[in-house]
């Protein structure tokens, strides 16, 4: 049961399985001091009456409880019969749990209870763990505290010599960590909270230190294994598309990324960077300049993209910029029609095709290339592990690996999820571009609205109206966005405007049209689903509307809100919602009219979603953390990963007498079987 319901299998399990908060069972309070943000409390008094109330399903039994600044209602809606039998009236109980308001007075339902003999020793009780469980183990009598007893029966049990010492000497004593076996006795039953402190601090380090090292270990044997082709000349391509081609001067940050894409190329190892930047922060133009480096070094390139939008966007743009250049620039989606996919199949063999954009269609096996040198993943996070290392197949040797992302990773998520890639960070916007102004409005501000769409619909400006799209309420999504296609065409009719819709569901041809009319400024408002999250570029669009924005994550609203503001003008983006917020909604649109910096955002979504959850981070394998938390302790995962980092850059195979009893311990995890089994 504790397999299938915790993944419990083993004794190392439990052992590993930590309290998620602990209750103080060291104070006695008054019940004249209760209020409504009391949690767990003991109290000490006397039960003065005990009735049985109502029938059935209904039946419970309430007893008034008082230790003389006041009184409160025991209620008990199991067990009836068993605490009538050996609840006694007007002698003292000591009496835990959780006050809670019913009918305007403050009650505890199924309090724990206990017979009062001589004077009350709080001392030993100390911080009470307390665990996660489920339904069904509940009903197995597995609730929190029989979980707790079971974890007890363990550690009376177990000696130091089965939790011994794996770290080495030198980083327990620098960091001022508490003894693996100490650490496993305190954080399930700390005598005080010094101790249940250190003991969380210490298994806290050791859990991200195991996971740094082994993240870093894999980053030393990439790049002791993995040759990469040499760009060593810097030639006509790139100097001509610098000199004559280039559309604006490049930001300091752009400048910096390059020199680092340039270190790795020149390296004699593979490249496997991740470029993070902000919308607009020119991502693409980085990648343009890092493929023309390839040209000159007698190299083809590759872009993917996630969806046929912007992987035409891609080609488009970046052909238009190369033409006069004589470099021959190709798109392949699934759309491309047989003859045409022939055709570039054939030129991409010989080596006629300089560089390929396109979509997943790339990783298929007749895609074969001349001379593949440098590989581009633009939004990596909507492809697979096993798909990318299709186009790193496509070589004798791996090509290098340029990822690039515009959802900003939080700096904790940046050192776990992907930290075994060197990362570079465009955190400068090119000059010019104003900030997007983001306003909050609820629904009955809807006219005002409207007539702010009209304003700027006359000033020739042109409208993004953004609905969500929630996969577990499909139906009803796609109904509430024709019903506002329907509202926004009654208050915006033709012949005085046009206006589009796009959704998912709609043919891909049909889905094209209408973006192509809204690209070439022949509507004015687009209604559309996230299907926009990416892939349009339209510098006239200068407002983006979001309703029901409560419903959207904050890196989802970035993204989108990133549509706009491409151009010179001013743009807005105007959240609408319900007057209803929960806290979390309301947080995340505070943050959203608050900052445009996509690194603030990524921060806070961290802090209020979790790293699991993150928009455009999640991964095939997620952070199952058992005690640290990537929120709240970034200072712990740092020291653990400068220590990580120092072991392994003098000891990758962990040799050294300093490093066997780590090196042991992490063989002993490859085995399935730690300890005995239990049920």
């Amino acid at each position: 049961m504790l397999r299938k319901q915790l993944n419990i299998h083993t004794c190392a399990d439990l052992l590993y399985y930590f309290p998620f908060r602990y209750i103080d069972r060291s104070q006695i309070h008054k019940i004249s001091d209760i209020n409504e943000y009391a949690q767990f409390i003991q109290l000490k008094g006397s039960i003065t009456g005990l009735k049985v109330l109502g029938e059935q399903r209904g039946k419970r039994l309430v007893a008034n409880f008082t230790d003389g600044s006041g009184n409160i209602e025991l209620v008990w809606f199991q067990s009836i019969d068993w605490v009538q039998r050996n609840i006694r009236a007007n002698v003292p109980y000591l009496l835990f749990g959780k006050p809670q308001i019913f009918n305007g007075k403050f009650n505890i339902t199924h309090p724990e209870i206990e017979l009062v003999i001589g004077e009350v020793q709080t001392d030993g009780k100390g911080l009470q763990p307390v665990y996660s469980t489920t339904e069904t183990l509940r009903k197995r009598y597995l609730d929190s505290k029989g979980i707790l007893k079971l974890t007890a029966a363990l550690v009376e049990l177990v000696k130091p010599v089965e939790v011994p010492e794996f770290l080495p000497e030198n980083i327990v004593r620098s960091n001022k960590l508490m003894g693996r076996f100490d650490a496993m006795l305190n954080v399930h039953f700390p005598k005080n909270e010094l101790l249940l402190a250190a003991a969380q601090h210490r298994l806290k380090f050791e859990e991200l230190f195991l996971m740094q090292l082994k993240l870093h270990k894999q980053k030393v044997i990439r790049l002791g294994s993995s040759k990469g082709y040499l760009f060593s000349e810097l030639g006509k391509h790139f100097h001509d598309f610098y000199k004559n081609h280039l559309p604006f001067k490049l930001t300091g940050a752009q400048e910096r990324v390059l020199k680092e894409i340039r270190r790795d190329t020149l390296s004699g190892k593979q490249m496997n960077r991740l470029l993070q930047g902000d919308v607009g922060s020119g991502k693409t133009m980085v990648a343009l300049i890092t493929m023309l480096i390839a040209l000159d070094n007698n190299f083809q390139a590759c872009l993917m993209a996630p969806t046929e939008i912007l992987a035409s966007q891609h080609a488009e743009s970046i052909a238009a910029l190369l033409r006069p250049m004589g470099i021959n620039v190709a798109l392949l989606t699934g759309s491309t029609k047989t003859a045409a996919r022939r055709n570039i199949l054939a030129n991409l063999v010989e080596g006629a095709i300089h560089i390929v954009i396109g979509t997943h269609a790339l990783l298929e096996d007749k895609v074969v290339f001349k001379n593949l040198g440098i590989a581009i993943i633009d939004e990596q996070h909507r492809f697979g592990v096993a798909q990318r290392a299709k186009l790193w197949a496509k070589n004798i040797h791996a090509p290098h690996v340029l990822v690039m992302t515009a959802t900003p990773i939080p700096r904790t998520l940046a050192m776990t999820t992907y930290g075994d890639l060197d990362v570079s960070v465009i955190d400068e916007l090119p000059p010019g571009r104003k900030p997007i102004k983001t306003v909050h409005r609820f629904e009955s501000s809807r006219t005002s609205v409207f007539n702010f769409l009209k304003q700027q619909i006359a000033e020739g400006r042109q409208i993004y109206v953004v609905y969500p799209l929630i996969e577990e309420s499909e139906e009803l999504d796609l109904k509430n966005l024709m019903h506002g296609f329907e509202a926004i065409s009654r208050y915006f009719p033709l012949p005085d405007y046009a206006v589009s819709i796009v959704h998912g569901k709609m043919p891909p041809a049909t889905k094209d049209f209408e973006m192509q009319r809204f690209v070439r400024g022949e509507t004015d408002i687009m209604v559309a689903t996230t299907v926009i999250e990416v892939g349009v570029n339209v510098p006239n669009a200068s407002v983006m509307v979001i309703e029901n924005s409560e419903r959207f994550g904050l890196a989802q609203l970035h993204q989108l809100r990133g549509r706009v503001g491409r151009g010179a003008d001013q743009s807005y983006c105007i959240l609408m919602s319900g007057e209803k917020l929960s806290h979390n909604s309301r947080n995340r649109i505070k943050v959203m009219c608050e900052t445009n910096d996509g690194f603030v955002i990524a921060e806070e979504d961290l802090r209020l979603r979790g790293p699991g959850e993150i928009d455009g981070t999640k991964q095939s394998g997620d952070i199952q953390l058992r005690i640290a938390d990537l929120v709240q302790d970034v200072a712990v995962l740092e020291a653990a990963r400068k220590a990580a980092s120092i072991i392994i850059d003098e000891d990758p195979m962990l040799e050294n007498n300093a490093n066997l009893a780590l090196r042991n311990y992490l063989q002993s995890l490859k085995s399935e079987t730690l300890w005995s089994k239990i049920s």
